[in-house]
Formats: structure tokens, sequence, C-alpha cells
């Protein structure tokens, strides 16, 4: 018995060490070696090319927004037309997964963008830019009503905080979500040790020198790297197998960039489907089907009539959005308010849609990225559709890419000439594609003369504090010139969503076990 029990010892102990000489070896417990299916060349490895490959990842969600998963569903009007435009003809189409902010940009997030851009900017020859930012207070007045109140407090007054900012034009709306990314980025470089933590002090009067995503990933922005850049423990290799100091796109540590929602995004954002259809079992293979032929009419309903009910009674009655009822009714009367906002209302006021955004539906309409064409949703291809196409590429006139005076990479648009043997688009700016491209329809439109719809048009989506309940529902549209501003437009920014379409931890497609197929026997 005992010299059996000696024996087995033994056998665990040479068991263990070639288990442990196996670890070091990184075949089993260690990190194993991935090489390429096609070549079968190491990955990571400086013996074998030093071609750097990062682990796949899901997209990590940025601050304020939401996951929304997309999907098909009809985009356009659900009532009749009753301004009698026809131009938010019914179609079905299909969104990708994206993401969006939870709330409209409020007051205090774009004076933070307007304290950055003054601090960074603030010699003498950056007046027009820290001009060119600041909101239009003037918005607010009108010939017959005492405003004047909102144009001096409602942008800066704590008391608004948390209210959206509005008096922003389409334009300034793009460069907040440009800026946006660029200090999302920034601060995870900072946060990761990739970026000196003190260059996030340091920002009086850099100028051109500031960070930008772009710019940084070109090559033409070298900012001091941190500590974990210069350690060993660095994750990024060179191919020599040094510790990598700069980031890369493919290293999955830089988000994409803020911007606007087209059009087809936040209208499917607003009707918040997803309560709507069968959740998926959570067992591979019994997935939801389609339940999209009942279009609700508002953002935050369920059903059909636009009421909303939960375990402990009905909402019936009371208002789940700002909006103005019937003929001049903004907040009802002393003692029973009903919306309780004469104006607008903080951005998380009233009940969010299914996806979890406030405000989809009322307090302000919102800028979308589309370029607005009455028949747009009718020409707009399947999948993504948008309209606004003006196709850029990097500058390279010089022979390597270079910034601007704003620290931005310089861009330039396609040329009608690099398009016209593409297959898929023939001209570099197809805004007009298909509705008022002169060379292919001969229809124009005559901007000031037979309408107010030129390229500069953008629409607009959701209602306002000042609008009447037709306009809260997210298939309604109207536009707005790029460069104007109103009381009753705000913004709230997007993001691509890269990876699986389902969110994180999610597969794509569909996998089926690999079964062992019986062959015919001849």
């Amino acid at each position: 018995m005992a010299i059996n029990m000696n024996w087995r010892n033994l056998t665990l102990l040479l068991s263990c060490a070639v288990v442990f000489a196996s670890c070091k070896n990184g075949k089993l417990f260690g990190k194993k070696t991935e090489k390429s299916d096609v070549t079968g060349w190491n990955y990571n490895d400086k013996n074998m090319g030093g071609y750097q490959v990062s682990r796949e990842k899901e997209e990590k969600t940025g601050p304020g927004l939401v996951f929304v998963q997309g999907g098909t569903f009809t985009q356009g009007a659900t009532e009749e037309d009753v301004m009698g435009d026809w131009n938010n003809i019914p179609r079905r189409i299909t969104v990708n997964s994206f993401y969006i902010d939870k709330t409209e940009v409020a007051n205090v997030h774009y004076r933070e963008y307007m304290y950055w851009v003054s601090t960074v900017f603030d010699g003498d020859e950056f007046e027009a830019v820290r001009q060119g930012i600041l909101p239009d207070t003037m918005v607010w007045r009108s010939e017959l009503a005492y405003n004047e109140p909102l144009v001096e407090y409602y942008l800066r007054h704590p008391s608004y905080n948390y209210y959206p900012v509005v008096g922003v034009s389409w334009k300034q709306a793009n460069d907040f979500c440009h800026w946006r990314t660029n200090r999302v980025n920034e601060a995870e470089l900072v946060k990761r040790g990739f970026i000196n933590k003190n260059s996030l002090k340091n920002l009086s009067g850099l100028g051109q020198e500031n960070f930008d995503t772009k710019a940084y990933l070109l090559g033409e922005y070298q900012p001091t790297p941190g500590a974990a850049a210069k350690s060993k423990k660095n994750a990024l290799r060179n191919p020599n197998g040094t510790p990598r100091t700069n980031v890369t796109f493919e290293d999955g540590i830089l988000l994409p960039g803020y911007r606007l929602p087209t059009e087809a995004e936040w209208e499917y954002a607003a009707l918040g489907l997803v309560n709507q259809n069968p959740q998926p079992s959570k067992k591979e293979g019994k997935r939801g089907e389609e339940l999209i032929t009942n279009k609700q009419v508002y953002s935050w309903s369920q059903n059909v009539n636009g009421l909303r009910d939960n375990r402990r009674g009905s909402w019936q009655g009371t208002f789940l959005a700002n909006f103005k009822r019937g003929a001049g009714d903004n907040m009802g009367v002393a003692g029973g308010l009903n919306d309780r906002a004469v104006y607008t209302a903080p951005v998380e006021s009233f009940y969010p849609n299914g996806f979890g955004l406030y405000n989809m539906s009322g307090n302000v309409n919102e800028w979308v990225a589309d370029v607005y064409r009455p028949l747009s949703i009718v020409d707009n291809d399947d999948v993504a559709s948008y309209r606004g196409n003006k196709y850029e590429t990097v500058d390279l006139t010089t022979g390597k890419a270079e910034r601007d005076s704003l620290g931005r990479i310089k861009n330039r648009y396609i040329t009608d000439d690099e398009s016209k043997k593409r297959r898929n688009y023939q001209k570099g700016n197809v805004i007009n594609y298909l509705d008022g491209d002169s060379s292919v329809l001969g229809v124009t439109y005559g901007y000031g003369l037979t309408t107010l719809i030129s390229d500069s048009s953008r629409v607009i989506k959701g209602g306002s504090w000042n609008d009447r309940a037709y306009w809260l529902s997210p298939g309604t549209r109207r536009f707005l010139e790029e460069g104007q501003a109103s009381s009753t437009v705000g913004f709230r920014c997007a993001m691509d969503r890269v990876g699986s379409p389902e969110g994180n931890g999610r597969k794509t497609g569909i996998e089926y076990k690999a079964r062992r197929q019986n062959s015919r026997k001849r």
C-alpha cells in the first residue's frame, strides 16, 4: 500500500511539472500565441515579423450615450398629413445599431465647450473662433412678447444648467460633436497612461497644439507620453517587442466620433420599438420576430391610444411631454400646471421611451444630420438611409497630412473626376442625387424664388415646447437653414456602433453546431 501511494505521489508530481512547463511556454494556462489562419505566422511575435493584432473586444459605451439596437421599422407619417406637406411618406427601412445621447445637450454642457474654446484659443487671432461658437441668445426675442429675461439669463444662470441649449445652429452643433470626440478620447488616453495627465491642466493658450483624434492617429499630433506608455507592463508593442507609446485605432481603445444622428436613426430611436417586439429567448436559436405593423403615434406610447399604464395604475390624463396644448396653453393654470414648463424643461423631465431616451417628443426640436428634401424617405437607401453625403478625403497636396490653425487635419472634397469611374457613385457631392440634381433630372430648387429649400436646409425633428401635439409624432419633419438658430431647436449627439448589432457580449450571425454529415455510399 505504501509503495503504491509513493508511485501515485511521484506521478502527480511529474504531472504538475509538465503542466508548469507548459504554462511557462504559453500553451495551457499562459497566453497562447495566436497565429494567422492564412499564413501560419504568429501574431505579436517579434521573431515572426512583429505584426500586432489586438485581442477581440467590443466597443465601449461613450459618456452620455445609450445603446440602440437597430432593426427594421416604418419611417414616416403615422396619422393624416394635416399640413399637406407630403414630405413624410411611410416607407419601411432598416437602421444599423448605434448609440445616442440619453438627453438633449444641456446649457451646462455647451458652456463647458465654450469654456474650453475660450481657454485654448485665447489669443487675439482666435477672436472669430470664440465668437463663432456662441449661441444666439437673441432667438428668445419676439416682437410682441417680453422675453428679455431669457435673452439675459437662460444660457448662463445655474437654475437653467440642465435645460436644453437652444440658439445653436446646425453648424455649431456639428462642431460641438467634433470637440466632444476629442475630449472623450483624450481623457481615455490620459486615464490609461498613454498621455501625461498634466496635459489636462495646461490648456491655456494651446491653440493649434490641442489634442485632435484624427491628427493623433495620423501622427501629426505628438503628446507627452504618460507613465504607463513607457512601462514594461504596457501591452501595446512595436514590431521589435518594445513598448509602444502611441495608440492606433486597431487597438480598440479610441472611440468612433460623436456626430449628429441621421434622420432615420433619430426617428427609430424616438419610437422606442424595442418594447413592442417580443424579447428573444436566452437560448440560442429562439429569436424575436418582427411586429411593426401597428405603429405608435408618440415616442412614449406603447399602444395606439398613446396611453401608458403600469402596475400602480393608469397615467391617463398626465402630461408625458412638454408642448403647447390647444390654443395657446403652454403650462396650464395656477395651482394645477399641466406640464410645469412654460418654455423648456430640464433634459431629464418626463418619462423616457423604450430605449431610455428623454424628450424625444416635445421640449425642443432637434437637429439631425440630413439635408432636407421632401421626398428623401422615398429616394434613400433601404439600409442606413441618409441624404447629405459630400465625400471628403485627407488633403495631401503637400505630400502629407497637415493641421489647420485649430489643430484639425485638413480635408478636401472628392472631385467628380476622381469619382466618374466608380460603380457606387460618380460624383463627390451627392446631396442633390435624384432630388434637385439638374444634370440628371433637370430639377432644381430655386431657393428664395420658388422655395425655401436649399442645399443648406437641414431636418429638425421632435416638436417643441411651443408646438402642438401633431409635431410631437416622430414621423413629422421640418427644416431650417444650417446657419440659423431658434429658441425651439436644440440637439443631441450620436455615435457609430462597431461590432455585434445586438450589443456587447452578443454574437453576430447565427452559429450552428457542427454536425457530421452522413455521406451516401456508392
